[in-house]
């Protein structure tokens, strides 16, 4: 246990970091799983739209140092990818 003032207010400080990570951490998840549920059973419009609302969410949480920019750049390009192959598979 902390025993200095300023060690109890940097463990107070702790506390409120972490639940605003863990906060802007599920947000991205759940958009992403929003992403992933129009892609499989929306259209391709639908899963663009949600495609742009998940790629601002996930960089603001690399933005904050929540998860890490190459992360980030990889859970994009991923999804963009599948997009990407909706899109196509829409038009064949």
């Amino acid at each position: 246990m902390a025993h200095s003032r300023t060690a109890r207010k940097r463990v107070r400080q702790n506390q409120k970091a972490r639940a605003r990570n863990r906060w802007r951490l599920s947000t991205m998840r759940e958009a992403i799983k929003e992403f992933n549920e129009a892609l499989l059973h929306g259209t391709a419009d639908a899963a663009g739209d949600c495609f742009k609302k998940c790629v601002r969410i996930i960089d603001r949480t690399a933005q904050k140092g929540v998860i890490h920019k190459n992360q980030a750049a990889r859970r994009k390009s991923r999804m963009s990818a599948k997009l990407k192959a909706k899109k196509l598979t829409k038009k064949a």
